[in-house]
């Protein structure tokens, strides 16, 4: 168990979906947030959400994705036409099941075939995410279309990094950093408790 109670963690992603909505994605008009239905991930995308809408005033819109209905939601996301989607695929539901979701949702948007900036969390693509969905033939030309971003932290540094994914043709994925974002104090301190065995450096921001 993680030295944090529940409540801790929700403000925690509260903390991180800040930075995502006021300062990742904050260039774009239009944003769809796509999330398990699971309180943390919908904590971390609702508190991205209210930071985008208040930074910048544009639309946004939240989707769900559940075991069975991901073409479904795939296909919801696609009607809304936004230019960036936000996949907050990552803690509570196990893994497993979370990669599963993760790559169906990604097939269906292939099939409504939406053309759009695709920005992924760090909990799945660190757990082979981005890695599984490339396996599929009708993803893999999908992601390779697209513009594929991923938000990761560099624990060392104090930072949240937004990275472009480069793609290669066999799979290969490289992460090359556009941005960096330092964390307060406040958020350092949680992530520390949280992740138990890491030490992470902080700086006022």
């Amino acid at each position: 168990m993680a030295k944090t109670t529940f409540g801790e963690e929700i403000y925690l992603r509260a903390l991180t979906g800040k930075i995502v909505g006021a300062q990742m994605i904050a260039d774009y008009a239009k944003v769809a947030f796509v999330s398990p239905r699971n309180i943390i991930c919908s904590a971390i995308s609702a508190a991205a959400e209210a930071a985008y809408i208040l930074e910048t005033g544009a639309q946004a819109a939240h989707f769900i994705v559940e075991p069975g209905q991901e073409a479904q939601a795939a296909q919801a996301v696609a009607a809304f036409q936004p230019e960036a989607v936000v996949l907050m695929f990552g803690g509570e539901t196990p893994i497993e099941e979370t990669k599963t979701l993760f790559v169906n949702f990604l097939k269906g948007l292939a099939e409504a075939d939406l053309f759009t900036d695709l920005i992924v969390h760090v909990r799945i693509f660190a757990a082979g995410g981005l890695q599984a969905a490339l396996q599929d033939d009708t993803i893999r030309p999908y992601l390779l279309d697209n513009e594929v971003y991923v938000y990761t932290a560099n624990l060392d540094k104090g930072l949240f990094i937004y990275n472009i994914a480069l793609i290669d043709e066999d799979g290969t994925i490289s992460l090359d950093e556009l941005l960096a974002f330092p964390v307060t104090v406040e958020h350092a301190e949680l992530l520390n408790r949280s992740l138990r065995d890491k030490t992470l450096a902080w700086a006022d921001a």
